[in-house]
């Protein structure tokens, strides 16, 4: 991915037609974008979603967008450029940096065959395999036939891929085990309906899994939009388990097949899902949790708590209206 230099304020506000003006923004450099919560005082963010005031509070971004009813929320520090758009105007901004955001092409630095052999002498591979030349692969890791990783891929040890997976923006810890037909780091399901014109929105984030995971066959993992998607480490996924971009996902889960979480969905540590849940996004699922299959969260779930139906309840509530 290519991603632009430093640039001063001023200069971002001209490139996307921002109205703002001010002489102090010359001496303003900004390096990059993020979100919320981990943006740096060289970087800008945006803010348009109430349920993450708290974030906002604590942010430590050099300028944010952010629409005129909250701009008394924004720390004194930061500085406040009011939008009617705000995640438009940063979609704006996140081109400058991330031209090549929407869309990852091929590269054509793919490795040859003795390349290959020479570069990762313990790997074992089969046929038809394209890696692209700056992407790295530990020891003794095995990877199937019509398998494609691509650029910003950073592979650990004892790894086992399958056949017909594609890979990009990853990192994959070691003893990894990704069954045939996953689809890892490709643009999530991010746009935004402004004037009546859908926009497209940019992905930056990669995908995180940690060590002993298991992704099981034809499961997707959208990358994130500005920050990571997560796995945390000995999490199994089943077979046809969507991750949509910007989730996180505790240690020691495991959903059963056909579950889909929605996108910036944040879920603790050994959390179990039956097969064909649904979990809407933004959400907070606690540690400890259990989701029955074909439930459907859409609020809150606190740790602890088993639940099931459409909208997901309490178990004993759902037992008791069904019985």
């Amino acid at each position: 991915m290519k991603k632009k230099d430093i640039l001063s304020l001023s200069d971002i506000l001209k490139l996307i037609n921002f109205k703002i003006k001010s002489s102090k923004f010359n001496k303003i450099f900004i390096n990059g974008i993020s979100d919320l919560s981990k943006a740096k005082n060289s970087q800008i963010t945006f803010f348009s979603n109430i349920k993450y005031l708290d974030k906002l509070k604590k942010s430590k971004a050099a300028a944010i967008f952010v629409a005129n009813k909250f701009k008394k929320y924004v720390p004194k520090n930061i500085i406040v450029l009011k939008s009617q758009h705000p995640e438009l105007d940063f979609i704006k901004v996140t081109n400058i940096f991330f031209p090549e955001s929407y869309f990852s092409k091929i590269s054509y630095t793919n490795l040859t065959e003795t390349q290959i052999v020479k570069k990762y002498p313990s790997l074992k591979f089969g046929k038809n395999f394209y890696v692209e030349n700056n992407v790295k692969i530990g020891k003794y890791v095995f990877i199937g036939n019509n398998v494609t990783i691509k650029k910003n891929c950073n592979i650990g040890s004892d790894v086992v891929i399958g056949s017909n997976v594609v890979i990009e923006h990853a990192d994959i810890s070691n003893n990894v085990h990704i069954c045939d037909g996953v689809i890892i780091g490709k643009k999530g399901f991010g746009f935004k309906f402004i004037n009546d014109k859908c926009l497209r929105i940019p992905h930056v984030g990669k995908v995180i899994i940690g060590k002993d995971c298991e992704i099981g066959a034809n499961s997707i993992i959208d990358r994130g939009s500005v920050k990571n998607t997560i796995i945390g480490e000995k999490t199994f996924l089943d077979n046809f388990v969507h991750i949509a971009h910007n989730v996180t996902i505790g240690k020691k889960c495991i959903f059963a097949a056909q579950t889909g979480v929605a996108g910036s969905t944040s879920i603790g540590d050994n959390v179990v899902i039956g097969g064909q849940a649904g979990i809407s996004g933004h959400l907070k699922i606690g540690n400890n949790v259990k989701i029955g299959g074909k439930s459907g969260v859409v609020k809150d779930i606190k740790d602890n708590e088993t639940v099931m139906g459409y909208p997901a309840k309490p178990l004993r509530q759902f037992v008791k209206e069904n019985s």
